[in-house]
């Protein structure tokens, strides 16, 4: 099975005093997390989805779920202390819920990234059947210098060499779960993401394009640039809606003459 798994575990502290999390914010008349869901919602593949919460946000994040995706493949669960203890938490609820196999398969995903796509989501299951643990990545566009101090740079590198990370992060379920358990504390302390996990245990990582609209949305200014985005791709689907209207008029103009 293909699970959909929204990671939801942060406080968005970096977004500045608000009442909520980040990923509860609104954006459009809906909690960007909601957004988040209706996009893997769209992929026939993915056969369920969890969402991985704070404990203390379950009820309020179980409540909405319900409101937006009433009776439909939606569950909501606790997350860790860490992003990589969560997507144990994960593993370990769908073991309980659904079993594991060999092939069980996590498309793990920021919750605050509403702008991935089906291509996106639906490239990842495929190098996942390949066997291929997989991360959605865009090449860098800036210069990026390796500082140890944060005062001076002491190297920089080549940018065309250089990827920047954005999620979906897909994998077996089993296997990270073995990779993980195999790390020492102190690599359990600094590995910041699931691909750092299989790195660590030489495993081949390999890189599904991305698109520049799958921001991240982190601080406040990151909410506008959403607000655009969104209004764009609003303007791309009624396009789009107009062309094929258009080219249904002609066809039948066409056939009548």
């Amino acid at each position: 099975m293909n699970f959909g798994v929204i990671l939801a575990g942060g406080f968005g502290s970096r977004m500045g005093e608000t009442k909520k999390p980040k990923q509860y914010l609104q954006i459009q008349g809906k909690p960007i997390i909601i957004h988040t869901i209706e996009k893997f919602l769209l992929s026939d593949k993915i056969d369920a989805i969890i969402v991985m919460c704070p404990i203390q946000w379950m009820e309020y994040t179980e409540s909405i779920c319900n409101e937006y995706f009433f009776d439909r493949k939606v569950s909501v669960a606790a997350g860790g202390e860490t992003r990589n203890e969560t997507i144990i938490n994960a593993i370990d609820f769908i073991e309980r819920e659904y079993g594991l196999d060999d092939k069980t398969t996590l498309i793990t995903h920021d919750s605050v990234r509403p702008f991935v796509n089906t291509r996106i989501i639906e490239d990842n299951i495929n190098a996942i059947s390949n066997g291929n643990a997989c991360t959605t990545a865009v090449p860098a566009t800036d210069t990026i210098f390796i500082s140890r101090d944060g005062f001076k740079a002491d190297n920089a590198l080549r940018r065309n060499c250089c990827y920047q990370v954005q999620t979906p992060q897909s994998f077996f379920a089993i296997e990270f779960k073995k990779c993980y358990n195999e790390l020492s504390r102190e690599q359990k302390g600094y590995v910041t993401d699931a691909m750092g996990v299989f790195l660590l245990n030489d495993y081949e990582v390999h890189l599904i394009m991305g698109r520049s609209e799958n921001i991240k949305i982190t601080y406040q200014s990151d909410m506008y640039i959403a607000e655009s985005i969104f209004e764009l791709e609003n303007n791309r689907q009624l396009k789009n809606i107009a062309l094929s209207l258009q080219s249904k008029l002609q066809k039948e103009v066409k056939n009548e003459d």
